[in-house]
């Protein structure tokens, strides 16, 4: 039986594309340990956030929330755009 990760209430990440309307693609890096041959490695994952404002840009650093489903790929939400 495999264990079910609990989802993070928040997470940080860097916006990589916005060509959606009200919505943006953050790329969140994780750093995980191989389990058998112990090399540290870098994960990536893409998640798509609403961005009601369109204010991010590609690059910027943002704060994601986890909400209820906005679409069917949009479960984030952008809580604050980071200085850069």
């Amino acid at each position: 039986m495999s264990q079910v990760r609990p989802v993070p209430q928040e997470i940080f990440g860097k916006v990589v594309s916005n060509k959606m309307q009200k919505t943006v693609v953050v790329e969140i890096v994780r750093v995980e340990q191989h389990p058998v041959y112990g090399k540290v490695v870098r994960k990536k994952s893409k998640l798509k956030a609403h961005d009601e404002t369109n204010r991010c840009q590609v690059g910027d650093k943002v704060r994601i929330g986890y909400s209820r489903p906005i679409s069917k790929d949009k479960n984030w939400r952008v809580l604050e755009v980071l200085p850069r």
